[in-house]
This record gives C-alpha cells, sequence and structure tokens, in this order.
C-alpha cells in the first residue's frame, strides 16, 4: 500500500512541480548562446545566465510539507529524488545511474533506537546511575543488531586521535577491546598552523573520525562528551539528528561500534567525578602530548534495542557529455545533498524539518547549473560534466561516501568537484568562501574566476567548526578528488560584515537542523544565482584545462590521488585514440 501510494503522489507531483517551476521562473528567461559567443575550446561568461527566480522555484518545492522533510528511505526524499531526475530529463541530461537510469542504488540499513533501551553507570561509589535518553545522551547500534547488552568498564583517551604526522597518540598502545571509549569531540587546542592546522579543525576532530578509531581499536562503544565551544554546536543539534532513526551504509566487514554515543557536558562531568576525577583538569591533561588514558572505575551496563530497516535509498545523477575523443572520458563533478531530517513524530504542532536553506538551496543552485550547462553552445565542453544529488549526507555523508567509490566515471578521472550545502537566500554577496581550494592546484583559476565576478575570497570564517570535514565534498576528497564548497562569506551588498554575521548566528541559533529551517517568500535568492554562476566559469575552466587538477604536493589527499591516476600511457599509443563508451 505504501508503494501504491508514494506512486500516486510522484504521478500527481512531478507533471504539478515540473509547470510550477516553469511558471514561476517564466518571467526571467535563460539566453542561449549563438555559435559565434563562444570559442573553440568553451563558452563565453556571456552567453549563460542564472536565474535567482527558478533556484528560488526549486527551493520553494523541495522544502515544501508536501515532501515532508526528504528523509532518507522515507518517501519525502523519494518524491525529491524524483522531482531531481525530472528535471535533468527536461534539460535533456543523460542518465548516469545504473542500468541507464538517472539513479544510483545506495543499500542502507535504518536504525531506530528503541525505548527499552538503557544506560546505566555503575561504580563503587556511588552505585548504579540511570541516564535518561535524549536529555542526557544519544546512541546508535552501528553494528546493525536488533540487541546488544554491554557491561565493560569505560577508558577515558583524550581526544581519542592517533596522529603521527603530528607526533600525536592519546592511545599509547592501551587495549579498547571489549571496552568503553569515552573522549572529547575536536581536538588539541592549537594556534599553530604545523599542528592540527592551528585553529582551523582537522578531520581528526570530528565525531565520524573518532567512532571510526575507537572501532578499528576494538571498543563495544563510544561516548563523545558534547561541549557546544568544541562541537561548534549545541545539544539541540545533536539530539534532533540522533534522536530518530540513524542510517547507515549496508555492512562492509569494517569495525562498527555497538552504541555510538553522545552523553551531554554536565553528565560526563558527574561521571568522572564519581571515578573521583575532575573534568576540566582532564581536558587540561589531554592538552598534552605526554597525556595517557586513564582506566575509570566506572561501568557502563547498558542494553541498546534497535528496529532495523533495511531499504535502498538513491543517488541522482545526470551527464553531459564531453565532446573530446579523449578528455571526454574524465569528468567535472557538481554536488549537493538532497536529504534533510524529515518528520519527528514526537513533536507538537509542526514537526516537520523542511531543510530550506539546508540544502534546498544547494539542490536548486545544482538544477539550475544543470539548465546552464544544458544550453550552452557548441554542445559540450572537452571533458563530461557529471551532476550528482546524493542522499543520506544528514547520516554522515553516506550518499556521497557510496558515490566516491562506485562513481561512473574513477576518481582518477574525475578533475574537480564543486559541491553546494546551505547557501543562506539573504541577498548579493561580495565574498565567496572556497575553504580547501587553496589546498588545489586550480587555486589560482579560482582566484582569477572570483576577481573576475567582483567576489573577494573570504578565508573560513569559523575554522574552529571543521567545514570542509562535515559536506559532501570531504567524501570525494577522500578518494582523492580535488574537492571543495563554495558559499557566500560574510559580507553583503548594502550590510557590513557584522550584519553578516549576525546573521549566520541567528541561523545556526535558530533554524539549523530545526523545523524553522522553512522557505520564506522574503528570501532573495541573488546570492545563490551568483554562486552558481561562480561555479560554472569554475567548471568551465576544469572541463577545458589540459591536465587533471591535483592537489599540493604534501596535502593529506596527495597521495591517494596519485594512486588514483591512471597509468601515463606512451605517447606513441596517443597518436591515433579510440573512444570508448562511457559506463553511462
Amino acid at each position: 500500500m505504501r508503494k501504491i501510494k508514494f506512486l500516486l503522489g510522484v504521478m500527481l507531483a512531478i507533471p504539478l512541480c515540473v509547470s510550477y517551476v516553469g511558471a514561476q521562473a517564466g518571467k526571467t528567461q535563460a539566453r542561449r548562446a549563438t555559435p559565434n559567443q563562444v570559442t573553440a575550446d568553451k563558452p563565453e561568461p556571456a552567453s549563460v545566465h542564472m536565474d535567482p527566480e527558478k533556484i528560488r522555484a526549486h527551493v520553494k518545492f523541495l522544502a515544501s510539507d508536501l515532501l515532508e522533510g526528504r528523509g532518507t528511505g522515507q518517501r519525502g526524499g523519494d518524491i525529491a529524488a524524483e522531482y531531481i531526475a525530472a528535471q535533468f530529463a527536461l534539460h535533456g541530461l543523460k542518465p548516469a545511474g545504473d542500468k541507464g537510469t538517472y539513479f544510483q542504488d545506495v543499500p542502507m540499513v535504518g536504525v531506530k533506537t528503541l525505548g527499552d533501551t538503557s544506560f546505566n553507570f555503575v561504580s563503587a561509589e556511588r552505585g548504579t546511575w540511570t541516564l535518561k535518553n535524549l536529555d542526557d545522551y544519544v546512541t546508535s547500534n552501528e553494528s546493525q543488531k536488533e540487541q546488544v547488552d554491554i557491561d565493560a568498564p569505560l577508558v577515558f583517551v583524550g581526544y581519542g586521535i592517533n596522529a603521527p604526522e603530528y607526533a600525536w597518540d592519546d592511545y599509547k598502545g592501551a587495549d579498547l577491546k571489549g571496552k568503553v571509549a569515552l573522549l572529547f569531540v575536536n581536538e588539541p587546542i592549537s594556534d599553530d598552523p604545523k599542528f592540527f592546522k592551528g585553529k582551523a579543525l582537522t578531520y581528526y576532530g570530528r565525531w565520524t573520525y573518532k567512532f571510526e578509531e575507537t572501532a578499528r581499536r576494538g571498543a563495544l562503544a563510544t561516548l563523545i562528551i558534547h561541549r557546544k565551544d568544541l562541537a561548534s554546536y549545541g545539544w539541540e543539534v545533536v539530539r534532533n539528528s540522533w534522536g530518530h532513526e540513524k542510517s547507515y551504509l549496508k555492512l562492509d566487514g569494517s569495525p562498527k561500534l555497538q552504541a555510538a554515543s553522545w552523553v551531554h557536558f554536565e553528565v560526563a562531568k558527574k561521571l568522572v567525578e564519581a571515578a573521583g576525577l575532575d573534568l576540566d583538569k582532564l581536558f587540561e591533561q589531554a592538552q598534552s602530548r605526554e597525556f595517557k588514558p586513564i582506566e575509570l572505575p566506572v561501568r557502563l551496563q547498558a542494553r541498546v534495542v534497535s528496529q532495523l530497516r533495511p531499504f535502498v535509498s538513491r543517488n541522482v545523477l545526470a551527464a553531459l557529455l564531453g565532446r573530446d575523443p579523449i578528455l571526454s572520458e574524465q569528468a567535472v563533478l557538481y554536488t549537493a545533498h538532497y536529504d534533510h531530517l524529515g518528520i519527528d513524530p514526537d513533536k507538537k504542532d509542526h514537526n516537520i524539518y523542511n531543510g530550506a536553506v539546508d540544502n534546498a538551496t544547494g539542490c536548486g543552485i545544482l538544477l539550475e547549473l544543470a539548465r546552464a550547462w544544458s544550453q550552452v553552445m557548441p554542445p559540450a565542453p572537452p571533458r563530461t560534466i557529471l551532476f550528482a544529488a546524493v542522499t543520506a549526507e544528514e547520516q554522515g555523508l553516506l550518499g556521497s561516501e557510496y558515490l566516491g567509490t562506485h562513481s561512473p566515471v574513477p576518481p582518477g578521472k574525475i578533475s574537480l568537484d564543486l559541491n553546494y550545502d546551505s547557501l543562506a537566500p539573504i541577498g548579493d554577496p561580495e565574498e565567496v568562501e572556497v575553504s580547501g581550494a587553496e589546498r588545489t592546484t586550480f587555486y589560482p583559476t579560482v582566484e582569477v574566476q572570483a576577481k573576475t565576478l567582483g567576489l573577494a575570497i573570504r578565508p573560513d570564517a569559523r575554522p574552529a567548526a571543521g567545514h570542509y570535514y562535515r559536506s559532501d565534498h570531504f567524501s570525494l576528497a577522500r578518494v582523492g578528488i580535488p574537492s571543495f564548497s563554495i558559499g557566500e562569506g560574510l559580507k553583503f551588498k548594502g550590510h557590513d560584515e557584522a550584519w553578516g554575521e549576525a546573521q549566520e548566528r541567528d541561523y545556526e541559533e535558530h533554524r539549523y537542523h530545526q523545523p524553522t529551517d522553512e522557505y520564506l517568500t522574503g528570501m532573495d535568492f541573488t546570492g545563490d544565482a551568483k554562486m552558481a554562476m561562480f561555479g560554472y566559469e569554475l567548471g568551465v575552466q576544469a572541463a577545458s584545462q589540459p591536465k587533471l587538477i591535483g592537489w599540493q604536493p604534501g596535502d593529506e589527499f596527495d597521495a591517494i590521488r596519485k594512486r588514483s591516476q591512471p597509468p601515463t600511457r606512451p605517447a606513441a599509443q596517443n597518436k591515433k585514440p579510440s573512444r570508448k563508451p562511457h559506463k553511462f
């Protein structure tokens, strides 16, 4: 019955939304290029126009209540995927998914932590202390089992980081097998750019790394201590993100935790006090290379009961094939995630996480880029242009992770990924943020194109938040592809920097990962269109360069990029190239 209702919903929704987009954006028609408007290698900038009203129309639909928050593996998310595929088809782009479709199946398992789950700390001094789910802790069973029972000692491991390049090891040979790791989010405090990149967060500070590393070391469970200043977001964000069903990629044999958990800072303070220790002093100790793990005289006795739901979510992939017989086997990739947090059935009143800014805006830009590229004359640049609307970003970058290992174009042949995620429609930006672009050989081109559009490049406004490791471009970087996100800075036309800071703060405090992230009629998509134009110009350059883009020597992704590169053929073999068919 659910499948029938979904199909009926799609049949009704797609024609309506397609006609709606056309009606809403019809007042501002994009101009087509003519043959004399382009050079032999690439289209002229003047031949392309990005329409803010078309982006608005996409955002308005994707963030509507009809799509129910675009939850991963839920009806609204499926409708969003169908809508995006329909737009790709309307623009005449070639399907780049599985079996000649626009869809790439991503096998997943939904894990919902049930009310029978219990967390108890037990110590000789304090006895048994029962925690309250969502208020004191959140947890999810990564091992994808319906029930597990844990009775194991806690070991405080500082930040839980092993980083040989910084001569840092929080574990010092400690055995975590069968134990519970307790650790801080983030990484050692530093102003030295050569030590954990100073104030900028590296992947070692991300919660995903903490769970991966402790699982590799045999831990049954991990408790990340939340502190707002270290995480860069409040407990309500953790609660909203982890308080519902969590999605995971289908198990592939890699180690997983039975209880991947966060604990509230005040809970952690009481926990270590029960062990006769002070959490603030432990934090100070964790700043030193000399820190050694501390096994606490406290045990976690937990029962984690989960409801499992195997399902298949989908990435949506489309391509504009390149015209060069050799370079068309390579690609420039544009990405944006279409998922959000779905519906919270336990909330009263408005319970839909519409995700207007996060990330209907990125999808709107992706679709406008697809429209613009489809209208370029001549029909295609030398390299293929690949578009990917990915699923399950909010679940831990899962859709992009799967794309990175199952791309229709091998990572070693993708020259660049340009990602769009959460671009606030609040006016005309005078700055652009491209954090991570400076790590690639493409950065001089980025600087030139920004200047051409009158944009100043702003360094990451909040490097300590580690945004580079929190969006889908990171998944592509991990397989070697030079990747970064494009976003506005803080300075907007008619406003000073303080205004931009206030807008960003207001969004993070009152709308980020909350049902209040809704579409509003007063939104100004001028900036989203400008960011789309910037990405288009960068794509034109990347698609036309004679060589693939790389990472700067010594970058953390440089080695895997080099390993992913196809072997260089002798020049004699390149004289009469034969064009091989694409996988899509």
